[in-house]
Order: C-alpha cells, then sequence, then structure tokens
C-alpha cells in the first residue's frame, strides 16, 4: 500500500494521526504532514487504511500501482465517495457555484 497526504485538502481534524501516528504528524495548528515516503508494509496497513477511511475531507489519497514506482496514480475512490472538487472539475467552492449564473442586484433596486 502506498499512500499521499493532500495537504491542501486538509482541515486540521487530527483523526490521522488518532489512527496511525507513525505514518501522520500534526503540526502546530493541528495540519497533518506524512511521515515517512508512503509506503505503508502490511503490519500497518489496517491503521492506516482507517486513517484513510475516517478522514472527513479525504485528504489522504491511496495510491495505485506498484509502490516503488514514481508513477503512482491515485486510486478511483469507493463507489459513492465524491472527493471535493471532483463533481465540478477541480477546485469548486460551493458557497460561489451559482455566483456567474446569477445577476447580482443592487441594493435598493
Amino acid at each position: 500500500m502506498r499512500i499521499r497526504l493532500d495537504r491542501t485538502m486538509c482541515d486540521g481534524f487530527g483523526i490521522c494521526a488518532k489512527h496511525a501516528p507513525e505514518y501522520f504528524s500534526l503540526d502546530d495548528w493541528g495540519y497533518a504532514s506524512l511521515v515517512g515516503n508512503g509506503v505503508i508494509p502490511e503490519a500497518d496497513q489496517p491503521a492506516v487504511r482507517r486513517a484513510l477511511l475516517d478522514c472527513p475531507v479525504h485528504a489522504i489519497i491511496e495510491m495505485a500501482g506498484d509502490e516503488r514506482s514514481s508513477g503512482d496514480r491515485p486510486l478511483q475512490p469507493p463507489a459513492g465517495v465524491e472527493r471535493p472538487g471532483d463533481a465540478h472539475g477541480g477546485d469548486h467552492n460551493p458557497d460561489h457555484a451559482d455566483a456567474a449564473r446569477e445577476p447580482q442586484m443592487m441594493p435598493g433596486m
């Protein structure tokens, strides 16, 4: 098993460090960092997989392919799981989803 941590997605819940402290550390603000190169030995995979599945923002990504390969690519998320940004192609902010489509009214009009 090989994983990657997308620090831009991390919201600092700390669940990963709780489940697998050997592989995730938290900075002063509570955001996670991956410890090591992301290759997880079989004996540690259950704890890391629990961290991956429990991450509320899906910042932990299991990589496909040979564990030694530099050309790894993310595995597809399980059926029914949508990663943030997937449905709308990239960085999508739902708070601003309709801003470009709705005409803006001036106050007092």
